[in-house]
C-alpha cells in the first residue's frame, strides 16, 4: 500500500506561457486520482481529462476483483474449479505480476487478495497473534499455485479458496497507460496520480521540471529534498501511519504474503523509474524484504532509482539522485 502524503506534489509557475495547466481529482479503482494535463486550451485539457477518466475506468471494470462481473472475480470464483479465459490484457498483466512475484522470492505476490486478515492496525489489536494462526492466515497464498495458458489465454487457480488481485499494482499501470496514451494523442505533459503511484511525463509550462517534496515520516510536516522528476514514474510505500508495536518492535501495516507477519525496519519506500506498475512492485517489495535484501535486489534494475527511510529515520538513497543536491 503506498501513501501519497510522503510525495508532496510542487506544480510551480504555471502562469504566462502559451499553454494551460488543468487539474481535476476524482475516485477511481477505490482511490484518490489526481490528473493534471498540460494542453494548448483549456476545452483540449479537459476533453482529455475526461478521456483519462474513461480509460481508469475501463481498466477498473476489467481487473477488479471485487466487481463480480470482472474477469478477476470470475477466476476467482473459478478457483480450484477450471481455467477462465480472459481477455489478452489481463493476461499479461498477471504473467507480468507472476514474474514480479518470482524475483521477489514472494515478497510480492498478486495471491495476497486471499489472506486472512487477522493484524489489526485500528488500536484495538491487544497482542500478536499466535504463530498458528499466522500461518493459517497465508495458507491460500502462493503465486506457485497459478497455471498460466498463453495459448488459451486462461488463468487457473489450482486450490480451492486462492484469489488473484492487483490491488495498487492495478493503479500503476492505469497511470502508465493513461500517460502513454496521452503522449499518442500530443498532450505533451502532465501527471496521472493514482493516490501515490505516479506516471509522470513533459515539463510544466514554463519549461521548468515536474518536482516533488520528499518528507521523512517521522517529521511528515517537513520537506527535507525537492526531486525533480525526470524519469517518468515515482511510487512511495509506507507504514508511518498504520502499524503496532509488540514488545518495543515496530511491526508495519504490509504483511509478508510468503510468512503471514507485517515488515519491519523500513518505514518508507520511494521508487523513481520508467514505470509506475513496476515501481510500485519494488516499493512494496522493499518494504518487505527489508533494507539489506531490498537494496540488492535493485539493484539488479539501474532504471530504478530510491529512497529509503528506516523506522530510526536514517535515509539511504540511489547515487544517482545525488539526493544532497536537492536537499533543503
Amino acid at each position: 500500500m503506498k501513501h501519497a502524503l510522503l510525495l508532496i506534489l510542487l506544480l510551480l509557475g504555471f502562469t504566462a506561457t502559451a499553454q494551460v495547466l488543468r487539474k481535476r481529482t476524482v475516485k477511481l479503482m477505490g482511490s484518490r486520482f489526481d490528473i493534471t494535463l498540460v494542453a494548448g486550451d483549456s476545452l483540449s485539457a479537459e476533453h482529455n481529462i475526461d478521456t483519462v477518466i474513461a480509460e481508469i475506468t475501463r481498466i477498473e471494470n476489467l481487473i477488479s476483483d471485487w466487481k463480480t462481473d470482472s474477469q478477476i472475480a470470475q477466476v476467482n470464483k473459478n478457483a480450484g474449479i477450471g481455467p477462465i479465459r480472459v481477455n489478452p490484457e489481463v493476461f499479461a498483466l498477471t504473467e507480468r505480476a507472476i514474474h514480479f512475484s518470482k524475483i521477489t522470492n514472494g515478497a510480492f505476490d498478486i495471491s495476497f487478495a486471499a489472506m486472512d486478515r487477522i493484524w489489526k492496525f485500528d488500536g484495538s489489536m491487544m497482542e500478536m497473534p499466535s504463530p498458528q494462526a499466522v500461518k493459517k492466515s497465508v495458507e491460500k497464498v502462493g503465486y506457485q499455485h497459478i497455471v498460466l495458458d498463453r495459448e488459451h489465454s486462461t488463468i487457473f487457480l489450482t486450490r480451492k479458496g486462492m484469489k488473484i488481485g492487483f490491488g495498487a499494482l492495478g493503479e500503476g499501470y492505469a497511470t502508465d497507460r493513461c500517460r502513454d496514451m496521452m503522449l499518442a494523442k500530443g498532450i505533451k505533459a502532465g501527471i496521472v496520480n493514482g493516490s501515490g503511484d505516479m506516471s509522470t511525463w513533459g515539463k510544466q509550462p514554463d519549461g521548468r521540471d515536474w518536482a516533488i517534496g520528499i518528507t521523512n515520516p517521522l517529521h511528515k510536516d517537513t520537506v527535507f529534498a525537492v526531486v525533480p522528476l525526470r524519469q517518468s514514474a515515482v511510487v512511495t510505500s509506507g507504514s508511518y501511519e498504520k502499524f503496532v508495536v509488540f514488545n518495543g518492535k515496530r511491526y508495519a501495516h504490509i504483511i509478508n504474503p510468503s510468512t503471514g507477519y507485517p515488515a519491519t525496519g523500513v518505514s518508507s519506500v520511494t521508487v523513481f523509474g520508467p514505470s509506475a506498475e513496476t515501481a510500485n512492485g519494488f516499493s512494496t517489495s522493499l518494504m518487505v524484504l527489508g533494507k539489506e535484501a531490498g537494496l540488492k535486489l535493485l539493484k539488479k534494475f539501474p532504471q530504478y532509482s530510491y529512497i529509503l527511510i528506516t523506522d530510526e529515520g536514517h535515509v539511504f538513497s540511489s547515487r544517482r539522485l545525488d539526493l544532497k543536491k536537492h536537499s533543503l
